[in-house]
């Protein structure tokens, strides 16, 4: 049974109680409104690192932040930091669509000169991954994965899978069918391919093998999930960190190989994307906007771009010293 007692307020009670800990609030009515239209909760996660540390009377377990504001700390402040988020979210989508989209013409071409419903056949993927039982099932990864293909199409909608089962029937042929799959889809099927296939595509990329790529990708689905979902991203811890080459494998990348504190962040993704984004779309803006961005970090005392990952010599780095910057 939740233990959870805190009583429901109103917009109005939930903004004195803001301002009674001590968060400056220049117009209460700009103030109200964000709150009706963004809501306490969401916000809540981005005035946390403005509340106060406190240090544990033990000093042997972590310290935990009080309910009471530092001194300083404002109501505009956490809109600017809600809008840088939102702003990073946008970018980090418009960059993973152009990147998925280039994934799925790499594996529909690759696999439909093979045969068009080489998805469906195992013989053409590889048999360790496919044969695997998803943990907690007595179904294998590519079984369910399969049964969600099937449930694509069955409640799709699109024209193009309505005009394909009309004449042809099912399955779809793979250049299809791929139109289907949202990153998360396509990022797993990935790991069911064959080893040759994936390093195939991840030359293309200039990344060592397809193993390699296939820690980016799930890296990708993370932030993607993440942005998609309009959470906090900005500081977020990554779930599956991405792996990372050699010292002189990939030179963009020896500056941050070996610190934790780098890899573990959303800095190592917007690395990855910078990376990704010279073979994918070359001519795009997206470089600039994404440095306008970061350049444009709200000036909050205790913060800045260290808590995203980025090490003090992030703008000297190889991919930071893009041309177009």
């Amino acid at each position: 049974m939740s233990t959870y007692n805190k009583p429901y307020l109103t917009f109005e009670q939930q903004l004195d109680l803001l301002k009674n800990r001590g968060l400056g609030v220049a117009d209460d009515a700009k103030a109200l409104f964000y709150l009706q239209h963004i809501g306490y909760y969401r916000l809540s996660a981005y005035w946390y690192p403005l509340r106060q540390i406190v240090q544990s009377q033990d000093n042997c377990t972590s310290p935990s932040r009080s309910n009471v504001f530092q001194p300083g700390s404002t109501f505009d402040q956490v809109l600017k930091l809600y809008v840088f988020d939102k702003r990073l979210r946008l970018l980090v989508l418009d960059a993973v669509e152009r990147i998925e989209v280039a994934l799925r013409v790499d594996v529909a071409y690759l696999l439909g000169e093979k045969d068009p419903f080489a998805h469906t056949k195992p013989e053409f993927l590889n048999s360790r991954s496919i044969n695997k039982k998803q943990d907690g099932t007595d179904c294998t990864s590519y079984q369910n994965w399969i049964k969600k293909n099937n449930n694509l199409i069955d409640r799709s909608k699109e024209d193009f899978v309505i005009h394909y089962e009309r004449k042809y029937g099912k399955p779809l042929p793979i250049w299809v069918v791929v139109e289907l799959w949202e990153f998360g889809m396509l990022s797993i099927f990935f790991q069911f391919m064959k080893r040759n296939d994936k390093d195939n595509i991840a030359a293309k990329y200039g990344l060592p093998s397809g193993h390699f790529m296939q820690s980016w990708l799930l890296g990708l689905n993370f932030v993607r999930n993440v942005a998609a979902h309009h959470s906090r991203l900005w500081n977020k811890n990554l779930i599956h960190q991405p792996k990372l080459p050699q010292l002189g494998a990939m030179p963009d990348f020896d500056p941050i190989i070996g610190q934790p504190a780098v890899e573990s962040r959303v800095f190592v993704m917007l690395c990855i994307l910078l990376y990704l984004m010279r073979t994918v779309s070359p001519n795009s803006s997206w470089p600039v906007r994404l440095r306008q961005l970061l350049d444009s970090f709200p000036l909050i005392h205790g913060l800045s771009l260290e808590s995203m990952g980025f090490p003090d010599n992030w703008a000297t780095q190889p991919l930071w010293m893009c041309k177009k910057f």
